[in-house]
C-alpha cells in the first residue's frame, strides 16, 4: 500500500493506491497541530500502517512558521561590516505610493545579528583569514547566551569558497553541539549576498520547526506499527526522505502546490496532453503553474512574506483565491475577494461550524452551483441560510439582490486567477491559448469554464477525483535534488571550464543520493547555465544538451541563450554584445518506479435531476448528476453540474464534455 497524505489550510487529503484500487479521504486540517490531520486522515480511511510500505507528505508548515512568525530563534553570523544586510535589503520600493510603506521584516532582530572576522574576495581567494580566536571569546559566548534554537551563518563570498563558512561552523557545533547551524553554501552557493542570505536564515528559520514536526510524526507513525518509508515533498516538485528533509527544510516552502502540479501532469499526460496551464482552487487560494511538454516551469528565486528564498521552486503563482477567501468592501466602496480567508476554524458561513462572513464557497451554495445534500458526496452539512445571511450586507450596499452579489464575487475571484494565469504565461512570453487548462483542487472545475473564456483557453482536462490531485501528485512524484554554484565566465569558456563545474556539481548529487539509499544507476539529470548580455542585471536559463556534457561547443550555449532570450523579451537573436555565463545547475531525478493510476471513487451514481443555477443574472435550468455517472452519460452538451466526492464541475452553455480512455473529462468549446 502507498498513501499520500497533503495537509492544506482547510482540508487534509489521503490517497492511498494498493491492493487493487484506490482509496480517497477528506478530513478537515488542524491548524495548530498538521500531523494531528493527517493521522486522522489516515484513521478515516481506515488503512493499517502496518501494511504500507511507502507514505509521501506534504504540508504548509514550513511556510506557516515564515507567514506567521512561530519559527526558532536564530541567531545570523556574517562577514565582519555586514551586519545590516537582512535589514538594508535592496534599495526598491514595493508600493511606490504607500508614503508608510516599510520593507519586509527579517526574521530575527538585529540584536541577534552578529560579525565575524574575516574576508574571502569574489575569486575565492582568501584577504583576511578568520579569526578563530574572536570566535571562541567573543562570537560563541553571545550565542550561548542568546539562548537560540539555530544559527544561520552566510559569510561574504562563502558562494566562492566555503573553506571559512566551514571553518566557523565547525567551531560553533563543537562548542554547542544541540544547536542546528544552517551554512549558505550548503543551501545556496549563489551570488547576490541578500538574497543568499535571507534564503539561509529563512532555512535555519525553519528547520527546528520541521525537525520537531517530523519528529512528532515519525513517533506517532511508529506507534502504529508503520515500518515503511516516509518521504516528504520538496517546492521542486521532487520528494526526498524525510531524514534527509531535515538538513534542507527551506526546500519544503511551497509542497503543497508544487505536489500538486506534479499530479495533475502525470495524470493529464495518459490524454496525450503535455502543455498545460494548471490551477489549484483550495481553501484558502489558488496556485497556477505553467507546464511545457510534461516539464513545470522551474525558477531560481521566489518569496515567502515578502522575503526572497533562492532555490529551485516550481514557477508558481499565488493569489488570495480560494474556496475560503473572504469578500468584502474597501473604504473606495469597492468590492473585493481575499486575501483574507475563513481557512478551516471557523470557514466559510455555509459550513456551519460559526463563521458569518462571506465566502466564495458561500457564494456558489448561493448560486446553486453547489448543493447541500451533495457537498463532498453528501459527507458534509451545508447550511443555506447562513451563506445567504452572509452576503446580506453586500446586497445591500450595492442594491442588488443576494444571488446577483454572490455571482459578482465569483465573476471577480475568477479575474484575480485569470491576472495570475497571464503572469506565467502572457508575461513569461507564452500564449495561453497554445495550453490546456488542468484545474484541480475542491473548487478548481467549478471555475474552469469561465476562466478559459477569459482566456481564450480552447480545451478543459478535469483529472478524476481532482479535489485531491495534490495528495496523488505526492505519490506520483520523484526524488529530485539541486546542486547550483555561480561560477562568472565568458561563454566561450563554457564548453571547458563550465563542463568540468557541471561534472564536480554532479559527482556531489551522486554521493547525496547515495547517503540517502538511492542507488545512483537510476540517476537522470539535466544540466542548467544561467546566462546573461554583459552588463544585464539578471539572467536566464539555458538548459544544455545532457548526452554530451564532454562535447559542449559555444554553439550549444549561444543559440539556447538567444532561444530563451527572444522567447522572454523578443528580440537578442544574432545579437553581437558579448554574452557571460554566471552559474551552473545540475538537477538530478530518481524516477519513482510506478505512477499510480488515478481513478474515479464514490458512491453508487445518482439519477440525474434538474436544478436551477444563477447564471448569467438570471436563473437556468441546469443538470446535476453524480461523477460516477459520468461514464455512462456519453457526451454532456446542456448545462451540467457534475458532483463529485472531492469537487464540484460546472459545465455551462458553450462547452461540450466526455470522459476519456484516461478517465479525464474532456471539456471543449463549441
Amino acid at each position: 500500500m502507498r498513501v499520500g497524505v497533503e495537509v492544506g489550510g482547510t482540508f487534509t487529503d489521503l490517497v492511498a493506491v494498493g491492493n487493487g484500487g484506490i482509496t480517497i479521504t477528506k478530513v478537515p486540517s488542524t491548524p495548530h497541530s498538521p500531523d494531528i490531520g493527517a493521522l486522522n486522515g489516515i484513521k478515516a480511511a481506515g488503512l493499517s500502517l502496518e501494511s504500507v510500505t511507502d507514505l509521501a507528505h506534504g504540508s504548509t508548515v514550513a511556510t506557516n512558521a515564515v507567514l506567521e512568525r512561530k519559527g526558532a530563534k536564530v541567531a545570523f553570523v556574517t562577514t565582519e561590516g555586514f551586519r545590516d544586510i537582512l535589514f538594508l535589503q535592496r534599495h526598491d520600493r514595493r508600493s511606490i505610493y504607500d508614503i508608510k510603506y516599510r520593507k519586509p521584516e527579517p526574521v530575527m532582530a538585529r540584536r541577534d545579528c552578529f560579525e565575524a572576522s574575516e574576508r574571502v574576495l569574489a575569486d575565492g581567494s582568501i584577504a583576511t583569514p578568520l579569526d578563530e580566536k574572536a570566535v571562541r571569546e567573543v562570537l560563541i559566548p553571545k550565542l550561548k547566551e542568546g539562548n537560540y534554537g539555530a544559527v544561520a551563518v552566510c559569510l561574504l563570498n562563502g558562494y566562492a569558497n566555503p573553506v571559512h563558512e566551514n571553518r566557523l561552523v565547525e567551531m560553533i557545533e563543537a562548542a554547542l553541539p544541540d544547536l542546528l547551524v544552517t551554512r549558505s553554501s550548503e543551501i545556496v552557493r549563489i551570488f547576490r549576498e541578500y538574497e543568499r542570505a535571507s534564503t539561509t536564515s529563512l532555512s535555519a528559520y525553519v528547520q527546528p520547526v520541521i525537525d520537531r514536526y517530523l519528529g512528532r510524526f515519525e513517533k506517532s507513525l511508529a506507534e502504529a506499527d508503520f515500518k515503511g518509508h516516509l518521504t516528504v515533498m520538496q517546492s521542486n516538485g521532487g520528494r526526498l526522505p524525510a531524514v534527509a528533509m531535515r538538513r534542507s527544510a527551506i526546500t519544503a516552502l511551497f509542497s503543497g502546490p508544487a505536489a500538486g502540479v506534479v499530479g495533475a501532469a502525470r495524470q493529464v499526460e495518459k490524454s496525450n496532453f503535455k502543455n498545460l496551464i494548471t490551477f489549484d482552487m483550495g481553501g484558502t487560494s489558488t496556485d497556477v503553474c505553467l507546464v511545457n511538454d510534461g516539464q513545470p516551469a522551474l525558477t531560481m528565486e521566489t518569496e515567502i512574506g515578502g522575503l526572497p528564498v533562492m532555490t529551485p521552486v516550481l514557477d508558481i503563482v499565488t493569489v488570495g483565491g480560494g474556496g475560503g477567501s473572504i469578500a468584502w468592501i474597501d473604504d473606495g466602496g469597492m468590492l473585493r475577494v481575499g486575501p483574507q480567508s475563513a481557512g478551516a476554524d471557523p470557514g466559510p458561513a455555509c459550513y456551519g461550524h460559526g463563521g458569518e462572513l462571506p465566502t466564495v464557497t458561500d457564494a456558489q451554495v448561493v448560486r446553486g452551483a453547489v448543493r447541500p445534500e451533495a457537498f463532498l458526496g453528501g459527507r458534509m452539512k451545508i447550511d443555506v441560510e447562513a451563506a445567504r445571511n452572509a452576503f446580506t450586507g453586500i446586497a445591500e450596499h450595492f442594491g442588488i439582490s443576494i444571488e446577483e452579489a454572490a455571482e459578482s464575487v465569483v465573476k471577480l475571484v475568477n479575474s484575480n486567477i485569470v491576472r495570475a494565469i497571464q503572469l506565467v504565461s502572457t508575461e513569461r512570453g507564452r500564449d495561453p491559448r497554445d495550453y490546456v487548462l488542468v484545474p484541480f483542487g475542491g473548487g478548481g472545475p467549478l471555475h474552469a469554464a469561465s476562466i478559459a473564456d477569459e482566456l481564450g483557453v480552447s480545451t478543459i482536462c478535469i483529472p478524476p477525483n481532482a479535489g485531491v490531485i495534490s495528495a496523488f501528485g505526492l505519490l506520483a512524484s520523484d526524488f529530485v535534488k539541486y546542486a547550483s554554484r555561480t561560477q562568472q565566465m565568458p561563454m566561450n569558456a563554457g564548453p571547458k571550464d563550465g563542463a568540468a563545474i557541471l561534472e564536480e556539481l554532479k559527482a556531489e548529487l551522486v554521493e547525496e543520493f547515495q547517503k540517502m539509499g538511492l542507488s545512483g544507476d537510476r540517476l537522470e539529470f539535466t544540466y542548467t547555465a544561467e546566462m546573461r548580455f554583459v552588463g544585464q542585471a539578471f539572467e536566464l536559463g539555458v538548459e544544455l544538451p545532457g548526452d554530451r556534457l564532454n562535447a559542449l561547443t559555444v554553439d550549444d550555449f549561444r543559440d539556447g541563450f538567444e532561444e530563451a532570450h527572444y522567447r522572454m523579451f523578443y528580440h537578442g537573436i544574432g545579437s553581437n554584445r558579448p554574452v557571460e555565463i554566471v552559474s551552473f545547475r545540475v538537477g538530478a531525478t530518481y524516477p519513482v518506479e510506478e505512477v499510480p493510476v488515478m481513478h474515479s471513487t464514490g458512491d453508487v451514481a445518482r439519477t440525474p435531476a434538474d436544478h436551477p443555477v444563477f447564471e448569467g443574472g438570471d436563473w437556468i435550468t441546469c443538470q446535476h448528476i453524480a461523477s460516477e455517472a459520468v461514464k455512462n452519460a456519453g457526451t454532456i452538451d446542456i448545462p451540467t453540474i457534475i458532483e463529485g466526492s472531492t469537487a464540484t464541475t460546472f459545465i455551462p452553455v458553450g462547452w461540450r464534455a466526455e470522459l476519456d480512455h484516461a478517465n479525464n473529462l474532456i471539456m471543449k468549446r463549441i
